[in-house]
Order: structure tokens, then sequence, then C-alpha cells
């Protein structure tokens, strides 16, 4: 197997307390408590977690920006201590803000940040990433006069222009429309397919369930699992069966194994059961059991989205 593209070893991250500080607050707040995990090679992992959870300081500590009290990280084999610069040309950097001067045109942006990284000018890809990107008829339009899903697209171009063979794109489709979010994401899997390691973090768990092939959830600035999407999805034990009824209802049903029982109307009712203990058959039997006659029966399995309140909500 190769190695990982990115390697994070009990990293801990404790911010400074405000001056004045008393109390528990005197000791400063612990972001991350110890984080380790490993990102493929290769593949398109997810970094979810609630808001304060600890994403955003474990990336910033990639990217250079936020040192780390104690542990290690490793971008492409690179120690992010010792080489620094090597681990820095690695990994882009897609930030949940729009960051560029409005007033440089999508080429100049391109050719500043190239320069930053000390790309000679003949060596630049300016051109070409615009193009990658679908902003080659904007290359010289002041950045400002850009859509919002434009100036995200430029972002992502911006990140890459040093070519580094990982991107990570932290909450990159916030405030972004259906289309444009399917126009970026068409993006970084094209991307993906040509070798690029990508790091994504959303708050849109359909995106994480549909990209992602691996995922890690922290909370709490603790690492509360890693699997593949898949495997993930597979924790959770719920199913709902859901049917409507040819009379009305007077009271909801009621049995030892049902997780949890709702009204959907008159004649509707929510069953949520553990699959692990009880079938969708054995579901409906206890209903006709019950007296009731079923008019239509549909069924819902769990998505990332239950796991992750299931998941977040038992590490509060």
């Amino acid at each position: 197997m190769s190695p990982p593209a990115i390697r994070i070893d009990n990293l801990v991250k404790r911010y400074a307390p405000p001056p004045g500080a008393k109390g528990a607050d005197a000791e400063g707040k612990l972001a991350l408590k110890g984080v380790s995990f490993d990102v493929p090679e290769g593949s398109i992992f997810g970094l979810l977690g609630p808001n304060g959870a600890g994403k955003s300081t474990l990336i910033n500590i990639l990217a250079g920006l936020v040192n780390k009290t104690s542990g290690s990280a490793e971008i492409w084999g690179f120690d992010i201590d010792s080489h620094r610069r090597n681990a820095s040309r690695a990994i882009g950097i897609v930030p949940q803000e729009i960051v560029f001067d409005p007033f440089f045109t999508p080429f100049e942006v391109l050719e500043n940040q190239g320069g930053f990284y000390g790309i000679p000018a003949r060596d630049r890809r300016s051109e070409a990433l615009l193009e990658a990107v679908h902003l080659l008829d904007k290359r010289d339009a002041y950045a400002r006069t850009l859509s919002g899903g434009m100036k995200r697209r430029l972002l992502v171009a911006k990140a890459m222009v040093h070519s580094p063979p990982i991107l990570v794109l932290d909450e990159p489709t916030a405030g972004v429309d259906v289309e444009l979010r399917r126009q970026l994401w068409e993006l970084v899997t094209e991307m993906n397919r040509e070798g690029v390691t990508v790091v994504l973090t959303t708050h849109y768990l359909e995106e994480a369930e549909e990209l992602c092939d691996e995922i890690a959830i922290i909370n709490h600035g603790e690492l509360i699992t890693k699997k593949p999407t898949r495997e993930l999805i597979d924790m959770a034990r719920e199913k709902i069966v859901a049917v409507t009824t040819a009379n009305d209802l007077a009271a909801p049903p009621q049995h030892a194994a049902f997780s949890k029982v709702e009204f959907d109307g008159a004649r509707g009712v929510e069953v949520t059961y553990d699959k692990d203990q009880l079938s969708a058959g054995q579901v409906l039997a206890i209903l006709q059991e019950q007296g009731l006659t079923i008019e239509d029966v549909t069924t819902r399995e769990a998505d990332l989205e239950d796991v992750f309140v299931q998941l977040t909500a038992s590490g509060a």
C-alpha cells in the first residue's frame, strides 16, 4: 500500500487564554484533544463535525496558519515542522471565505499566487487553470464582478497554482446554489480522477455521502469515528416504515420492539425500529395483528445524516 497523503498523530491544540481569564478559562480552549487519522492517497476524504468541533483548527494547522500544541502531522510524507516548505508545496487550501483582491482580474490573481510560491513566469499555468475551472472567458474581468460560484471556482484554481497533490476544501459550497454546487463537484471529481487527493469539509451531508470514499467525524476536538462511507452508513441501526391505513387512527400502535411511533395525518403512521431486531415484514405483521388495514407502505433506510446525528449526539 502507498503511504497516506496526510498522516495526523495525536494532534493537540490548546489556544492561549484571554487576558485576565480565571478558573477553567485560565487554561485556554482545548480545540483538539489528541486527534489521529490518515487520509489515503488518491481518495476523496470527508472531515465532518458540528460547528466548533475543531475542523477548521485542524485544517489551519495543516495550512501553517495555526501552530499545534503537540502531536505531529505529515503532508505527502513531509513533517509540517521539520519540512514546512515541502509540506506547504504539497497542499492547496480552498478556504470558507472568499480571499483575493477584488480589483485584480482572475488571471492576475493566479499570476500573483504563482509568484508567492516562487514559480517562474514561464512555468505558470494561469490560463490552463482558468480553462479547467471554466473561467477563461473571465480572464481579464475584475474579480469583484464575478458571481459567487465563479469566485468559488477561482479559489479552487488559486489553490492549485503550485500543482499540489492534495486539495483541501473547507465548506466550499456554503451559500452556493444547487447548480453551482453541481458544477463545483464535477470539477473536484475530475481533479480526483486525475490523481489529486481531496479533503472535504461540508455541512451538506448528502454531498459527503455521494462524494467521499472515507469519512472522519470529529466532535468537541475528538475523533468520533473514521470509516469507509458505506460502513459508516451501515452503523445506523434504525429504519422507518411509513404506512397509510384505510381508516382514521384513534391512537398510535404500540409494541415493545418499536423505537418510536409518530402520526402522519389522520391515517398515516411512521414506525421507527431497530433493523437488527425486526424486519419491515415483521413490523407490518405486528400492525396488522393490531387491526390496522394497510393501504400503502414506504420504507426509509438510514443515511449519513442519521449516523452523524447519532454519533455527535452521543459524544455531546
